[in-house]
């Protein structure tokens, strides 16, 4: 199941950050500053929840012409099986009912993994990488 992300997912999401190569927790990342990113963006940051476990989770916002895309990942045992690719379209549709049609995605370089994540979602028809 992919759901909408809450501030109450906080903790399990800032745990899945923590403990995942390539992500970084920064300040922007409190408690506080994802509460107002969630009120800000609604509708816009999912977590995909297998019993009752999140595993993945993307966040997402805009600025009401540009939707941003960060913080997408899954867990290593759950990865190869399109969790990710579900979370993205998520938010791409979310973007999209909102007349947002284009998305600025953040990768740090030497993250191989998330870029190459990204070199296969090319093929993506919602994608153009």
């Amino acid at each position: 199941m992919i759901r909408e992300m809450t501030i109450h997912d906080h903790g399990l999401v800032i745990e899945l950050f923590s403990n995942t190569p390539g992500v970084t927790v920064r300040e922007a990342d409190s408690f506080e500053s994802t509460q107002v990113y969630l009120e800000r963006n609604p509708l816009l940051n999912f977590v995909k929840v297998i019993d009752d476990k999140i595993i993945g989770c993307v966040m997402c916002g805009h600025d009401g012409r540009r939707g941003y895309l960060q913080h997408l990942l899954v867990l290593p045992k759950y990865r190869n099986q399109g969790f990710g690719e579900q979370l993205l379209n998520s938010c791409i549709d979310s973007l999209l009912q909102l007349g947002i049609q284009k998305t600025h995605i953040f990768v740090f370089k030497s993250n191989s993994l998330a870029n190459a994540f990204w070199q296969n979602a090319d093929s993506n028809p919602k994608c153009i990488i």
